[in-house]
């Protein structure tokens, strides 16, 4: 089974997650944080991801170490899920519409990091989750994951449309990369016999 379980302490958070690739996307996400918690609901349903994230974190000062330091577990959760990454597709990619929003996801599990972010997102706040996070989310995601990660919003108007269709757009992405492929289940996916 490709699982994995990450705790990361600091002085400013507690976080746990759970993982498993070969899942059904059900979750139970608890950050202390409202909005994220959907965001990553979203992530693990349209991933197929099963995903448990327990989080506490300084929400007293605001909301960026739980986002940050989550999306750094959950990328090193993902890497060590992954192990090898012998039979994966690898790449994935998804152009996903939500309503006025629409986002195109290009992503390879390289083990070389690497974002590129073209997600404008008009209002600086969904309810009182600063959208500015949304991005330190997917760079320390993309960092620890070792994920070339390319998101890229081509239209869009309601903030909230856009930042659940760029987490669905990523889910859906990465669905397609982790998934085992059956021509070539035994092998690592690169001419170089490593990733």
């Amino acid at each position: 089974m490709r699982s994995a379980t990450i705790t990361r302490q600091t002085a400013e958070t507690d976080i746990s997650v759970t993982i498993n690739l070969d899942g059904t996307g059900t979750y139970e996400n608890d950050t202390g944080i409202g909005f994220f918690d959907h965001m990553l609901d979203q992530l693990a349903r349209h991933s197929l991801i099963d995903m448990t994230i327990k989080a506490k974190g300084d929400l007293h000062i605001d909301d960026h170490h739980t986002v940050e330091d989550t999306g750094i577990a959950l990328g090193q959760a993902l890497a060590q899920a992954l192990g090898d990454k012998r039979g994966i597709v690898r790449y994935g990619s998804c152009l996903l519409p939500m309503d006025d929003a629409l986002v195109r996801t290009a992503l390879d599990l390289s083990a070389r990091p690497y974002l590129v972010w073209n997600v404008a997102v008009p209002a600086s706040q969904i309810g009182s989750f600063d959208t500015e996070l949304v991005r330190e989310f997917f760079t320390a995601f993309a960092t620890q994951g070792g994920i070339t990660l390319h998101v890229d919003m081509l239209h869009g108007i309601n903030s909230h449309h856009i930042v659940e269709a760029t987490f669905k757009s990523v889910a859906r992405a990465l669905r397609q990369a982790v998934e085992t492929d059956p021509r070539k289940a035994d092998a690592i996916p690169s001419t170089k016999g490593a990733l």
